[in-house]
């Protein structure tokens, strides 16, 4: 993922137009479209800037490529782990779940779909409102206790927008983008993107989808560790 791209993410996850950003950068509002456009890039000087508004550093903003974050803190400790394991089983339950049309479970609330599954000690809950404008959370817990959570909303943005591609685009998600589906992802006509601002920490991305040129979805996530 380029500067320009890592840009656009950190802004929306910020809840930031480029003219509020402009002014938080002291910049014009065309300086921000072009470094989000790929025109220009900003200066040292603005980097640092823009590495303390969306709290990242700068060694993140200028270095191009997948995402340059850790997964899974290497502190050498039990946790680490732990959260290894964790991941382990979010991918697991990501497919025996939504993903795969597989463990759809009675409602929690009203005019809920939700999905279920469980391996050992561990315990996954998915469980959504809406339709092509959706809202949801899925959970992982430990024993009994909450190890993990994610908030998510989205919505479809065109008519030829195809539920089944991105259940298979979120099948593909691997260890190095576990929170969603994979970085990239294409199948004939469609191509999926997804980006990712931190770690399984705490996180915040965004996901979307193209008919050839088009974007036809789109869905904000963020989420973290409980302990």
């Amino acid at each position: 993922m380029i500067f320009s791209e890592k840009l656009v993410i950190l802004r929306k996850n910020k809840g930031m137009t480029q003219d509020v950003l402009a002014e938080k950068l002291n910049v014009s509002r065309q300086a921000v479209a072009k470094w989000e456009s790929g025109q220009s890039y900003p200066d040292i000087a603005n980097l640092i800037q823009i590495s303390n508004v969306m709290n990242v550093t700068v060694d993140y903003l200028v270095r191009d490529g997948e995402c340059m974050m850790k997964v899974v803190p290497h502190d050498g400790s039990d946790r680490a782990a732990q959260r290894e394991e964790l991941i382990t089983f979010r991918l697991e339950a990501n497919v025996h779940t939504y993903a795969a049309f597989m463990n759809e479970s009675p409602s929690t609330r009203l005019d809920s779909h939700d999905f279920h599954y469980q391996n050992g000690s561990y315990t996954y809950h998915d469980t959504y409102v809406g339709g092509e404008q959706f809202a949801g959370e899925e959970a992982i817990w430990e024993k009994g206790k909450a190890a993990y959570a994610m908030n998510y909303m989205g919505r479809v943005l065109g008519k030829d927008f195809s539920g089944n591609f991105l259940k298979d685009a979120l099948r593909h998600a691997d260890r190095t983008m576990p929170y969603r589906g994979p970085e990239r992802y294409e199948d004939g006509e469609y191509s999926y993107k997804c980006s990712v601002n931190g770690d399984v920490t705490w996180f915040q991305g965004y996901e979307e989808i193209y008919f050839h040129d088009k974007k036809v979805y789109e869905c904000y996530f963020h989420g973290g560790l409980m302990h």
